[in-house]
Protein backbone atom coordinates (compact mmCIF):
# COMPACT_ATOMS: atom_id res chain seq x y z
CA UNK A 1 0.00 0.00 0.00
CA UNK A 2 1.56 3.29 -1.02
CA UNK A 3 1.19 6.75 0.41
CA UNK A 4 -1.41 7.68 -2.24
CA UNK A 5 -3.82 4.95 -1.16
CA UNK A 6 -3.24 5.12 2.59
CA UNK A 7 -4.71 7.98 4.57
CA UNK A 8 -3.74 7.73 8.26
CA UNK A 9 -6.60 9.95 9.38
CA UNK A 10 -9.19 7.79 7.60
CA UNK A 11 -7.53 4.75 9.19
CA UNK A 12 -7.95 6.35 12.63
CA UNK A 13 -11.60 7.23 11.91
CA UNK A 14 -12.40 3.63 10.96
CA UNK A 15 -11.04 2.32 14.27
CA UNK A 16 -12.83 5.12 16.18
CA UNK A 17 -16.16 4.35 14.49
CA UNK A 18 -15.85 0.64 15.33
CA UNK A 19 -15.15 1.40 18.99
CA UNK A 20 -18.04 3.86 19.17
CA UNK A 21 -20.36 1.27 17.65
CA UNK A 22 -19.29 -1.39 20.15
CA UNK A 23 -19.83 1.11 22.98
CA UNK A 24 -23.36 1.74 21.72
CA UNK A 25 -22.66 5.43 21.19
CA UNK A 26 -24.85 7.58 18.98
CA UNK A 27 -23.04 9.73 16.43
CA UNK A 28 -23.84 12.83 18.48
CA UNK A 29 -22.02 11.32 21.46
CA UNK A 30 -18.65 11.19 19.75
CA UNK A 31 -18.90 13.25 16.54
CA UNK A 32 -16.53 15.88 17.96
CA UNK A 33 -13.77 13.25 18.07
CA UNK A 34 -13.95 12.91 14.29
CA UNK A 35 -12.84 16.52 13.85
CA UNK A 36 -9.73 18.22 15.31
CA UNK A 37 -10.55 21.27 17.39
CA UNK A 38 -7.90 23.30 15.58
CA UNK A 39 -5.70 22.79 12.50
CA UNK A 40 -2.89 25.24 11.79
CA UNK A 41 -0.76 25.34 8.63
CA UNK A 42 2.15 27.78 8.72
CA UNK A 43 4.80 28.93 6.27
CA UNK A 44 8.33 29.02 7.66
CA UNK A 45 10.82 31.24 5.80
CA UNK A 46 14.44 30.28 6.51
CA UNK A 47 17.60 31.92 5.24
CA UNK A 48 19.93 29.08 4.27
CA UNK A 49 23.69 29.14 4.87
CA UNK A 50 24.32 30.10 1.24
CA UNK A 51 22.08 33.17 1.56
CA UNK A 52 19.17 31.64 -0.34
CA UNK A 53 15.68 31.99 1.14
CA UNK A 54 13.54 28.85 1.39
CA UNK A 55 9.98 28.48 2.71
CA UNK A 56 8.97 25.28 4.50
CA UNK A 57 5.45 24.16 5.42
CA UNK A 58 4.64 23.41 9.05
CA UNK A 59 1.64 22.13 11.00
CA UNK A 60 0.17 22.05 14.49
CA UNK A 61 -3.07 20.16 14.99
CA UNK A 62 -4.97 20.17 18.30
CA UNK A 63 -7.40 17.26 18.30
CA UNK A 64 -9.21 17.28 21.63
CA UNK A 65 -8.90 19.08 24.97
CA UNK A 66 -11.79 17.52 26.91
CA UNK A 67 -9.43 15.83 29.41
CA UNK A 68 -6.77 18.53 29.70
CA UNK A 69 -4.21 20.64 27.79
CA UNK A 70 -3.13 19.42 24.37
CA UNK A 71 -0.02 17.22 24.31
CA UNK A 72 1.97 15.88 21.40
CA UNK A 73 5.28 15.76 19.61
CA UNK A 74 6.77 17.65 16.68
CA UNK A 75 8.34 15.72 13.82
CA UNK A 76 10.64 16.89 11.02
CA UNK A 77 10.08 14.67 7.97
CA UNK A 78 9.96 15.19 4.22
CA UNK A 79 6.72 13.20 3.91
CA UNK A 80 4.87 14.99 6.71
CA UNK A 81 1.47 16.36 5.70
CA UNK A 82 -1.74 17.57 7.33
CA UNK A 83 -3.56 14.22 7.28
CA UNK A 84 -0.62 12.51 8.96
CA UNK A 85 -0.44 15.17 11.67
CA UNK A 86 -4.23 15.03 12.19
CA UNK A 87 -4.06 11.27 12.71
CA UNK A 88 -1.11 11.56 15.08
CA UNK A 89 -2.94 14.23 17.09
CA UNK A 90 -6.01 12.00 17.44
CA UNK A 91 -3.89 9.02 18.46
CA UNK A 92 -2.39 11.24 21.17
CA UNK A 93 -5.87 12.00 22.55
CA UNK A 94 -6.55 8.28 22.89
CA UNK A 95 -3.04 7.48 24.09
CA UNK A 96 -3.37 9.91 27.00
CA UNK A 97 -6.82 8.51 27.78
CA UNK A 98 -5.80 4.83 27.79
CA UNK A 99 -3.06 5.52 30.37
CA UNK A 100 -5.37 7.97 32.18
CA UNK A 101 -3.19 11.08 32.31
CA UNK A 102 -4.90 14.51 32.17
CA UNK A 103 -4.04 15.57 28.63
CA UNK A 104 -5.73 15.93 25.29
CA UNK A 105 -4.01 15.21 21.99
CA UNK A 106 -2.02 17.35 19.58
CA UNK A 107 0.80 16.94 17.06
CA UNK A 108 3.10 19.11 15.00
CA UNK A 109 5.31 18.68 12.00
CA UNK A 110 7.46 20.36 9.39
CA UNK A 111 7.78 19.03 5.85
CA UNK A 112 11.58 18.89 5.68
CA UNK A 113 14.42 16.39 5.40
CA UNK A 114 16.56 17.52 8.36
CA UNK A 115 19.56 15.50 7.15
CA UNK A 116 19.91 18.01 4.31
CA UNK A 117 20.09 21.02 6.62
CA UNK A 118 23.04 22.26 8.62
CA UNK A 119 22.75 22.66 12.37
CA UNK A 120 22.41 26.45 12.03
CA UNK A 121 19.67 26.02 9.41
CA UNK A 122 17.83 23.63 11.75
CA UNK A 123 18.05 26.17 14.57
CA UNK A 124 16.61 28.93 12.37
CA UNK A 125 13.88 26.60 11.08
CA UNK A 126 12.91 25.52 14.61
CA UNK A 127 12.87 29.02 16.05
CA UNK A 128 10.81 30.46 13.20
CA UNK A 129 8.35 27.56 13.43
CA UNK A 130 8.04 28.27 17.17
CA UNK A 131 7.09 31.89 16.49
CA UNK A 132 4.43 30.71 14.06
CA UNK A 133 2.71 28.34 16.50
CA UNK A 134 3.43 30.44 19.63
CA UNK A 135 -0.13 31.85 19.90
CA UNK A 136 -1.57 28.37 20.46
CA UNK A 137 1.09 26.68 22.65
CA UNK A 138 1.98 27.14 26.31
CA UNK A 139 2.38 25.17 29.56
CA UNK A 140 -1.34 25.35 30.32
CA UNK A 141 -2.47 25.21 26.69
CA UNK A 142 -0.44 22.90 24.41
CA UNK A 143 2.86 21.26 25.35
CA UNK A 144 5.00 19.95 22.44
CA UNK A 145 7.62 17.20 22.74
CA UNK A 146 10.15 15.37 20.52
CA UNK A 147 9.08 12.99 17.75
CA UNK A 148 10.63 11.65 14.54
CA UNK A 149 13.89 13.51 13.75
CA UNK A 150 13.60 15.86 16.73
CA UNK A 151 15.22 15.53 20.14
CA UNK A 152 15.98 17.28 23.42
CA UNK A 153 18.20 19.84 21.75
CA UNK A 154 15.38 20.89 19.40
CA UNK A 155 13.03 21.16 22.40
CA UNK A 156 15.61 23.43 24.05
CA UNK A 157 15.52 25.76 21.06
CA UNK A 158 11.72 25.86 21.21
CA UNK A 159 11.73 26.55 24.95
CA UNK A 160 14.29 29.32 24.57
CA UNK A 161 12.41 30.99 21.70
CA UNK A 162 9.12 30.87 23.59
CA UNK A 163 10.77 32.14 26.79
CA UNK A 164 12.50 35.05 25.04
CA UNK A 165 9.23 36.19 23.50
CA UNK A 166 7.43 35.86 26.85
CA UNK A 167 10.20 37.72 28.68
CA UNK A 168 10.87 35.04 31.29
CA UNK A 169 11.93 31.37 31.46
CA UNK A 170 9.06 28.96 30.75
CA UNK A 171 10.46 25.41 31.00
CA UNK A 172 7.00 23.82 31.05
CA UNK A 173 6.20 24.86 27.47
CA UNK A 174 7.81 21.66 26.11
CA UNK A 175 8.85 18.28 27.46
CA UNK A 176 11.70 16.04 26.42
CA UNK A 177 14.22 18.80 27.17
CA UNK A 178 17.85 18.25 28.24
CA UNK A 179 18.18 17.67 31.98
CA UNK A 180 20.15 20.91 32.48
CA UNK A 181 17.19 23.06 31.41
CA UNK A 182 14.34 21.29 33.17
CA UNK A 183 14.18 17.89 31.53
CA UNK A 184 13.10 14.79 33.45
CA UNK A 185 15.47 12.00 34.32
CA UNK A 186 14.43 8.92 32.35
CA UNK A 187 12.50 10.87 29.69
CA UNK A 188 14.78 10.09 26.74
CA UNK A 189 14.46 6.36 27.43
CA UNK A 190 10.78 6.42 28.39
CA UNK A 191 9.11 5.46 25.11
CA UNK A 192 11.50 2.58 24.47
CA UNK A 193 11.26 1.52 28.13
CA UNK A 194 7.48 1.48 27.82
CA UNK A 195 7.73 -0.74 24.74
CA UNK A 196 9.91 -3.14 26.74
CA UNK A 197 7.52 -3.14 29.72
CA UNK A 198 4.54 -3.85 27.47
CA UNK A 199 6.52 -6.61 25.76
CA UNK A 200 7.22 -8.22 29.13
CA UNK A 201 3.57 -7.90 30.14
CA UNK A 202 2.19 -9.53 26.98
CA UNK A 203 4.69 -12.38 27.38
CA UNK A 204 3.58 -12.78 31.00
CA UNK A 205 -0.14 -13.08 30.26
CA UNK A 206 0.54 -15.46 27.38
CA UNK A 207 2.71 -17.65 29.61
CA UNK A 208 5.84 -17.16 27.53
CA UNK A 209 9.42 -17.26 28.86
CA UNK A 210 11.20 -13.93 28.44
CA UNK A 211 14.60 -15.65 28.33
CA UNK A 212 13.68 -17.68 25.24
CA UNK A 213 12.02 -14.87 23.29
CA UNK A 214 13.34 -13.72 19.90
CA UNK A 215 12.79 -10.09 18.88
CA UNK A 216 13.02 -8.07 15.64
CA UNK A 217 13.02 -4.26 15.76
CA UNK A 218 12.25 -2.05 12.76
CA UNK A 219 13.72 1.43 13.29
CA UNK A 220 16.79 2.24 15.36
CA UNK A 221 15.90 5.78 16.28
CA UNK A 222 15.31 6.76 19.90
CA UNK A 223 12.38 4.39 20.46
CA UNK A 224 13.69 1.34 18.62
CA UNK A 225 17.24 1.56 19.91
CA UNK A 226 16.17 1.87 23.55
CA UNK A 227 13.56 -0.88 23.17
CA UNK A 228 16.15 -3.20 21.58
CA UNK A 229 18.69 -2.42 24.29
CA UNK A 230 16.30 -2.92 27.21
CA UNK A 231 14.76 -6.07 25.73
CA UNK A 232 18.27 -7.48 25.33
CA UNK A 233 19.07 -6.56 28.93
CA UNK A 234 15.89 -8.38 30.02
CA UNK A 235 17.27 -11.54 28.41
CA UNK A 236 15.57 -11.51 25.01
CA UNK A 237 17.51 -12.34 21.83
CA UNK A 238 17.49 -9.55 19.22
CA UNK A 239 17.61 -11.29 15.85
CA UNK A 240 17.27 -8.25 13.59
CA UNK A 241 17.21 -4.46 13.57
CA UNK A 242 16.95 -1.83 10.85
CA UNK A 243 17.17 1.86 10.06
CA UNK A 244 16.37 3.89 6.94
CA UNK A 245 19.34 2.32 5.10
CA UNK A 246 18.19 -1.28 5.63
CA UNK A 247 18.41 -4.07 8.16
CA UNK A 248 20.81 -6.60 9.65
CA UNK A 249 20.04 -10.11 10.88
CA UNK A 250 21.78 -12.87 12.81
CA UNK A 251 20.14 -16.12 13.86
CA UNK A 252 22.46 -16.19 16.89
CA UNK A 253 21.41 -12.71 18.03
CA UNK A 254 22.93 -9.27 17.53
CA UNK A 255 25.34 -7.38 19.79
CA UNK A 256 23.05 -4.41 20.49
CA UNK A 257 25.53 -2.35 22.60
CA UNK A 258 28.13 -2.64 19.83
CA UNK A 259 25.59 -1.65 17.15
CA UNK A 260 24.41 1.37 19.15
CA UNK A 261 28.00 2.47 19.74
CA UNK A 262 28.63 2.29 15.99
CA UNK A 263 25.51 4.33 15.13
CA UNK A 264 26.41 7.01 17.68
CA UNK A 265 30.09 7.12 16.78
CA UNK A 266 29.59 9.78 14.13
CA UNK A 267 26.75 11.43 12.26
CA UNK A 268 25.97 9.57 9.08
CA UNK A 269 26.73 6.06 10.34
CA UNK A 270 23.99 3.68 9.13
CA UNK A 271 23.34 -0.04 9.43
CA UNK A 272 23.96 -0.62 5.72
CA UNK A 273 27.65 0.05 6.42
CA UNK A 274 27.84 -1.96 9.65
CA UNK A 275 29.91 -5.13 9.47
CA UNK A 276 30.28 -7.92 12.02
CA UNK A 277 30.84 -11.66 12.03
CA UNK A 278 27.69 -13.70 11.32
CA UNK A 279 25.35 -10.90 10.22
CA UNK A 280 23.32 -10.74 7.01
CA UNK A 281 22.22 -7.46 5.41
CA UNK A 282 18.54 -7.40 4.46
CA UNK A 283 15.90 -4.86 3.42
CA UNK A 284 13.33 -3.33 5.76
CA UNK A 285 10.59 -5.33 4.05
CA UNK A 286 12.54 -8.56 4.59
CA UNK A 287 13.13 -7.61 8.22
CA UNK A 288 9.39 -7.26 8.89
CA UNK A 289 8.83 -10.78 7.57
CA UNK A 290 11.50 -12.54 9.64
CA UNK A 291 10.43 -15.50 11.75
CA UNK A 292 10.48 -14.36 15.39
CA UNK A 293 8.41 -14.25 18.56
CA UNK A 294 8.12 -10.46 18.87
CA UNK A 295 8.11 -7.86 16.09
CA UNK A 296 8.51 -4.24 17.18
CA UNK A 297 7.77 -1.80 14.34
CA UNK A 298 9.33 1.43 15.64
CA UNK A 299 9.68 3.50 12.47
CA UNK A 300 6.78 5.22 10.68
CA UNK A 301 3.09 4.52 10.06
CA UNK A 302 1.71 2.03 7.49
CA UNK A 303 4.66 -0.36 7.62
CA UNK A 304 2.46 -3.44 8.05
CA UNK A 305 -0.25 -3.24 5.41
CA UNK A 306 -2.46 -5.37 3.17
CA UNK A 307 0.50 -6.11 0.88
CA UNK A 308 2.78 -7.70 3.49
CA UNK A 309 0.57 -8.69 6.46
CA UNK A 310 0.12 -12.22 5.08
CA UNK A 311 3.91 -12.67 5.25
CA UNK A 312 4.38 -11.60 8.89
CA UNK A 313 5.80 -14.52 10.87
CA UNK A 314 5.97 -12.97 14.34
CA UNK A 315 3.44 -14.31 16.84
CA UNK A 316 3.25 -10.97 18.72
CA UNK A 317 3.55 -7.38 17.46
CA UNK A 318 4.29 -4.55 19.91
CA UNK A 319 3.79 -1.23 18.12
CA UNK A 320 6.65 1.10 19.00
CA UNK A 321 5.67 3.53 16.22
CA UNK A 322 2.40 5.40 15.83
CA UNK A 323 0.04 3.79 13.33
CA UNK A 324 2.44 1.18 11.92
CA UNK A 325 -0.40 -1.21 11.06
CA UNK A 326 -3.18 -0.38 8.60
CA UNK A 327 -6.77 -1.37 9.34
CA UNK A 328 -6.70 -3.91 6.47
CA UNK A 329 -3.54 -5.47 7.91
CA UNK A 330 -5.17 -5.67 11.35
CA UNK A 331 -7.88 -7.94 9.94
CA UNK A 332 -5.28 -10.18 8.30
CA UNK A 333 -3.15 -10.39 11.45
CA UNK A 334 -6.21 -11.23 13.54
CA UNK A 335 -7.13 -14.11 11.22
CA UNK A 336 -3.53 -15.37 11.47
CA UNK A 337 -3.81 -15.39 15.27
CA UNK A 338 -1.13 -12.72 15.75
CA UNK A 339 -1.50 -10.70 18.96
CA UNK A 340 -1.01 -6.94 18.51
CA UNK A 341 -0.25 -4.65 21.45
CA UNK A 342 -1.58 -1.36 19.98
CA UNK A 343 0.44 1.81 19.60
CA UNK A 344 -1.72 3.94 21.88
CA UNK A 345 -0.62 1.76 24.78
CA UNK A 346 2.62 0.19 23.54
CA UNK A 347 4.49 3.47 23.03
CA UNK A 348 2.73 5.55 25.70
CA UNK A 349 5.80 5.56 27.97
CA UNK A 350 7.02 8.78 26.37
CA UNK A 351 3.90 10.80 27.06
CA UNK A 352 3.65 9.41 30.60
CA UNK A 353 7.14 10.63 31.49
CA UNK A 354 6.48 13.86 29.56
CA UNK A 355 3.61 14.32 31.98
CA UNK A 356 6.01 13.75 34.88
CA UNK A 357 8.41 16.33 33.41
CA UNK A 358 5.62 18.89 33.01
CA UNK A 359 4.45 18.32 36.59
CA UNK A 360 8.00 18.87 37.86
CA UNK A 361 8.36 22.05 35.77
CA UNK A 362 5.13 23.70 36.85
CA UNK A 363 5.66 22.74 40.49
CA UNK A 364 9.43 23.46 40.53
CA UNK A 365 10.29 20.05 41.97
CA UNK A 366 12.73 17.32 40.96
CA UNK A 367 12.25 13.52 40.92
CA UNK A 368 14.91 10.81 40.86
CA UNK A 369 15.20 8.52 37.85
CA UNK A 370 14.27 5.56 40.04
CA UNK A 371 11.04 7.32 41.07
CA UNK A 372 10.24 8.22 37.45
CA UNK A 373 10.79 4.65 36.23
CA UNK A 374 8.78 3.17 39.10
CA UNK A 375 5.85 5.51 38.42
CA UNK A 376 6.05 4.76 34.71
CA UNK A 377 5.88 1.02 35.34
CA UNK A 378 2.96 1.39 37.75
CA UNK A 379 0.88 3.39 35.26
CA UNK A 380 1.71 1.14 32.30
CA UNK A 381 1.07 -2.07 34.26
CA UNK A 382 -2.32 -0.79 35.41
CA UNK A 383 -3.28 0.26 31.87
CA UNK A 384 -2.06 -3.00 30.32
CA UNK A 385 -3.83 -5.37 32.70
CA UNK A 386 -7.05 -3.31 32.61
CA UNK A 387 -6.92 -3.59 28.81
CA UNK A 388 -6.07 -7.30 28.82
CA UNK A 389 -8.94 -8.11 31.19
CA UNK A 390 -11.42 -6.07 29.14
CA UNK A 391 -10.31 -7.63 25.86
CA UNK A 392 -10.67 -11.11 27.35
CA UNK A 393 -14.09 -10.28 28.76
CA UNK A 394 -15.39 -8.76 25.51
CA UNK A 395 -13.50 -11.24 23.29
CA UNK A 396 -12.05 -8.44 21.15
CA UNK A 397 -8.51 -7.68 19.89
CA UNK A 398 -6.34 -5.51 22.12
CA UNK A 399 -6.59 -2.54 19.74
CA UNK A 400 -10.37 -2.62 19.87
CA UNK A 401 -10.26 -2.94 23.65
CA UNK A 402 -7.85 -0.01 23.93
CA UNK A 403 -10.18 2.20 21.93
CA UNK A 404 -13.19 1.06 23.96
CA UNK A 405 -11.44 2.34 27.10
CA UNK A 406 -9.98 5.50 25.57
CA UNK A 407 -13.03 6.63 23.62
CA UNK A 408 -15.29 6.04 26.62
CA UNK A 409 -13.05 8.24 28.80
CA UNK A 410 -12.86 11.09 26.29
CA UNK A 411 -16.60 10.97 25.55
CA UNK A 412 -17.41 10.96 29.26
CA UNK A 413 -15.21 14.01 29.85
CA UNK A 414 -16.84 15.87 26.95
CA UNK A 415 -20.31 14.94 28.19
CA UNK A 416 -19.53 16.21 31.69
CA UNK A 417 -18.18 19.50 30.33
CA UNK A 418 -20.91 19.97 27.74
CA UNK A 419 -20.81 22.12 24.62
CA UNK A 420 -20.33 25.88 25.09
CA UNK A 421 -22.23 28.14 24.51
Amino acid sequence: MNKNTYNPYENMLAVLDEAASRLGLKEADYITLRYPEREMIVSIPVRMDNGEMKVFEGYRVQHNSARGPYKGGIRFHQNSDLDEVKALAAWMSFKCAIVNIPYGGAKGGIKVDPSKLSRDELIRLTRRYTTRILPIIGPDQDIPAPDVNTNGEVMGWIMDTYSMLKGHCVPGVVTGKPIAIGGALGRSEATGRGVMLNTCNILKVLGRDIKNTSVVVQGMGNVGSIAASLCAQAGMKILGVSDVSGGIYSENGLNIPEILAYLKEKRGNVLADYQALGITHISNSQLLELKCDILIPAALENQINKDNAHNIQASIIVEGANGPTSIEADEILQKKGITVVPDILANAGGVIVSYFEWVQNIQSVSWSEEHVNAQLKEILDTAFFDLWNLAQEKQVPLRTGAYLIAVKRVVEAKKLRGIWP
